[in-house]
């Protein structure tokens, strides 16, 4: 199947359709429609405001979708994934009762469920069984809120949508839950090549069997549709014959697949209107419209969510994704569109070419400022506005003279807005280090009134977890003027760098704009992670797969109560660089440090064991023994460990003395962060590292 020529728009538009949804849901998600008429009435735009809530949030319907699909990556795009393949990375990327899910407990939470029955060594898709966990669990709404993914990797194939979704709903969800997830799945991959909405839902009813009850209840509600046009009579319908009391567990997939249905149908073709019916109708509103919004935004393109109220502009493409490889948690709308784009070409046997050279920021899609936003500090508020322009980031300032600026920034780690977040909490790691080089192109605009001079800076968490600027390289342009930055960014001992930004000042009244063309940096680090003295982003900067991490009057001290845990560090763009680690095992099974971490269970790691061991592993689907040697391994006895990756070359060395060497070309990891890991017991670290080489 050809991939459509607009891909990459619909693609995006199908992303932010899905984050749209969620944001405009979660601040209400579980009313009833009753409740909702009566506080909120008709939801035709954002009332976060009014519930006294953020806007931009983490949501499992947003880090689900946009997780698990990774297992076609981790897999090398393998159009024969396995469930059983989809569960393993599920395993890698949730960090129990922290990341993703709803950690509602055993036969409570069917996805809590689902990770338990991995966790005891059950494999999907007997996981996520009938026959293992009972239909009321099996049958609740998660298979359908987290397979937007799979269906736009497929543009134009809804089979081969259906049988993917087929194969990672079953991971936790079986039964009817599997049958509305294929239906959401072949309606999306259908709308890439067509719209008519009844061939649409034709399409995707023939993929499931027709006596289901998914394919019953659809037939109902397009008859009522047929006879009837007030939406909010059909949903009086639908709760009469398909409502919560017919069906239980916690948020059954039946009525909320059908509110979904229901609002394709009333939508009458418009983003707006789709998404007003199914948060207005109640229930599961953050997952029902996330999944309504995307596929709106599929058929509809980027017109169909600028043809209403200002959707994007408050979301600003922003999102976060919270997960074991905390470096992409920090993410956005753009980068997320590609990440597909790039799988869906590589599974159409296509090549894929990313925007400018792979530039982190690069703005090529209509619209799209991915997360810059104008800063609003004294000196600098009411001076900036952003806007896509052409491909490019248009920082227009007014007004810059003197002591006020004009800036504006990306976060690069958790933002100030976000540090306390409610609900689901933003576990991530930074995305930009000290030691890493950021490259950036910029232009005046001809028609600025004045020379400005524009300079790069950072913001590093400091004392009390306030935000101080770091400056970087300067450029005094001309109008039409233009400059390349290149900045090797300094050591800011130990802080986590939260965002990048540009400034705009002049000794005169300044207005005009600059165009950013692209942002990006490359390099492994060279940065230590000592204790800083005050504030605690540094230690949220590690993510946290340990039972316990204690970093008070310690350095870094793990407690494990059983098996093995880990706090990771660093992004999947880093690949050739060592960590050193000062590792005093008081109590432990083993103890040591992982390099090239791509979540708990993907990386190298040099570990001290319990029964005289020294040995060079590797995780990735079960643990590798790549070598071992003897090595007495003494409680409360610091050690100085370091491991090298360089290409497929990894060296372990304990108290500067190299103890393993080996090549590992059988599918080696070539990126990741960093861990501290210690098994089954008490280890303390310090004097951590990583250098680049």
């Amino acid at each position: 199947m050809p991939i459509p020529h607009d891909y990459e728009e619909r693609v995006y538009a199908g992303v932010l359709g899905k984050i749209i949804g969620v944001y405009l849901g979660r601040p209400f998600e579980g009313w009833h429609y009753n409740d909702i008429i009566a506080k909120l009435g008709q939801i035709d735009y954002y009332v976060h405001e009014k519930l006294n809530v953020p806007l931009i949030v983490t949501d499992d319907d947003i880090s689900g979708t946009f997780t698990f699909l990774r297992a076609l990556d981790d897999y090398d795009c393998d159009p024969n994934l396995t469930p059983e393949q989809i569960g393993q990375s599920w395993m890698n990327y949730l960090i129990e009762n922290r990341t993703v899910l709803w950690w509602g407990g055993m036969g409570n939470s069917t996805e809590h469920t689902a990770y338990l029955r991995l966790k005891n060594g059950i494999t999907a898709p007997a996981s996520g069984a009938i026959a293992t966990n009972g239909r009321v669990v099996a049958e609740q709404i998660g298979a359908q809120i987290f397979i937007d993914g799979w269906a736009m990797v497929c543009p134009g194939d809804p089979a081969r949508a259906a049988d993917f979704a087929r194969r990672a709903a079953s991971v936790s969800h079986d039964g009817e839950a599997i049958y509305g997830a294929q239906v959401v799945a072949a309606i999306e991959a259908a709308a890439f090549v067509e719209k008519d909405m009844d061939k649409l839902i034709d399409t995707a009813v023939a993929l499931i069997p027709a006596d289901s009850l998914i394919a019953r209840m659809i037939a109902d509600i397009r008859g009522w549709y047929a006879e009837e046009k007030d939406w909010r009579k059909n949903r009086e319908k639908l709760e009469a014959k398909y409502g919560y009391d017919k069906y239980g567990g916690g948020c059954h997939m039946i009525p909320n697949h059908g509110l979904i249905i229901l609002s394709l149908l009333h939508g009458e073709g418009d983003f707006s209107r789709a998404l007003m019916i199914v948060n207005t109708g109640g229930w599961d509103t953050d997952c029902n419209a996330a999944n309504v919004g995307c596929i709106m935004g599929i058929r509809n393109g980027l017109a169909g969510i600028d043809n209403g109220p200002d959707w994007r502009g408050p979301v600003a493409d922003r999102m976060y994704l919270p997960t074991a490889d905390g470096g992409r948690a920090i993410s956005d709308a753009v980068a997320e569109t590609y990440h597909i784009v790039r799988l869906g070409r590589k599974l159409a046997g296509m090549d894929y070419v990313a925007p400018k050279s792979g530039a982190r920021f690069h703005f090529a899609l209509p619209g799209s400022v991915q997360s810059w936003l104008p800063e609003q500090s004294i000196e600098s508020r009411g001076t900036t506005t952003v806007e896509n322009e052409d491909g490019t980031l248009a920082i227009r300032f007014r007004h810059v003279a003197n002591g006020r600026y004009a800036r504006a920034a990306a976060a690069t780690f958790v933002p100030e807005d976000a540090a306390h977040m409610p609900g689901y909490g933003l576990v991530a790691s930074p995305t930009l280090y000290p030691g890493q080089t950021v490259r950036a192109e910029i232009k005046a605009d001809t028609d600025n009134n004045r020379d400005v001079t524009v300079r790069l800076y950072i913001r590093a968490y400091g004392a009390e977890n306030k935000l101080e600027r770091i400056y970087g390289p300067d450029a005094y342009l001309s109008p039409g003027a233009e400059h390349a930055f290149a900045w090797k960014i300094p050591q800011t001992d130990g802080q986590p760098i939260a965002e990048i930004g540009l400034e705009v000042s002049s000794d005169r009244r300044a207005d005009g704009a600059i165009y950013l063309d692209y942002l990006t940096w490359d390099g492994s680090p060279t940065c230590s992670f000592p204790r800083p003295k005050a504030g605690d982003m540094w230690r949220r900067a590690w993510v946290d797969g340990a039972d316990h991490f204690d970093t008070w009057g310690n350095p870094y001290k793990l407690v494990q109560d059983a098996g093995t845990g880990l706090v990771i560090q660093g992004t999947r763009e880093w690949h050739d660089y060592t960590v050193t680690a000062a590792v005093n095992a008081h109590m432990a099974a083993s103890a040591g440090i992982a390099a090239r971490v791509q979540g708990m269970a993907r990386y190298y790691a040099l570990m001290l064991c319990g029964d005289g061991q020294a040995r060079l592993v590797k995780e990735l689907d079960g643990q590798i023994v790549l070598a071992q040697v003897d090595y007495p391994f003494e409680f409360d006895k610091p050690c100085v460990m370091s491991l090298t990756v360089n290409g497929c070359t990894i060296t372990g060395s304990i108290d500067g003395k190299v103890v393993f060497c080996v090549e590992d070309s059988d599918h080696p990891l070539t990126g990741g962060g960093i861990a501290l890991i210690c098994a089954e017991g008490n280890t303390t670290f310090s004097e951590v590292s990583v250098t680049a080489l």
